[in-house]
């Protein structure tokens, strides 16, 4: 697809490493601008009919991250919110792709947080090598996020699992996303304010 004939500029992407959030927020954020949502790990394993821990065991992390990229490099879509999976900022093609087709926002999670979160990344289909160690993977990772974002929150609250997501966007959702004009720093969001108008 050319350039000239992609929806621009009205997608929101989110990135990051896994448990930062990105599905959960994805979905809320979603429904708190009446967008739609999409999740790329689901759209893999829907095209792949297979988990993304059996694509990585079967086929190996390259051939992976080729269909990563791949698939995200086709998605098409106008005002929804993608979730990717932690491992998309490897796929320039995708990542170039979605700077096309709207704004990619870089959910930070700092590193003792994830590691309490995750714990077995291996069943959750993370693209680890072998003799790599989750701290050098998110170290390597942190640079990819930071030179394809173009804003960046880190979190300063809970991020709600799935029992009571649909509480807590009641509860929060209007107040840290409404019209994402303005990151609300108490929500998820470092002290630089998100003012352009995404609409």
């Amino acid at each position: 697809m050319s350039s000239e004939s992609k929806i621009g500029g009205d997608n929101i992407i989110l990135i990051g490493m896994p448990a930062s959030g990105k599905s959960t927020l994805g979905v809320i954020l979603a429904k708190v601008l009446g967008y739609k949502f999409i999740d790329s790990d689901i759209l893999i394993q829907e095209q792949q009919s297979r988990k993304l821990s059996q694509i990585i065991e079967e086929d190996g992390i390259d051939s992976f991250l080729k269909i990563e990229d791949d698939v995200n490099a086709s998605i098409d879509a106008d005002k929804t919110v993608i979730a990717t999976g932690g491992s998309a900022v490897y796929g320039e093609k995708a990542m170039q792709h979605f700077k096309n087709i709207g704004r990619v926002v870089y959910l930070h999670v700092e590193y003792d947080r994830l590691v309490k979160r995750l714990s077995d990344i291996k069943q959750r289909g993370v693209v680890i090598r072998d003799g790599q160690t989750f701290e050098q993977l998110y170290d390597e990772r942190v640079r990819l996020y930071n030179k394809y974002a173009d804003i960046t929150v880190t979190e300063r609250w809970r991020i709600p699992d799935q029992r009571d997501a649909g509480r807590q966007s009641e509860l929060r959702g209007d107040h840290c996303f409404g019209n994402l004009h303005h990151w609300q720093e108490d929500c998820y969001g470092e002290s630089r304010e998100y003012e352009q108008n995404i609409r």
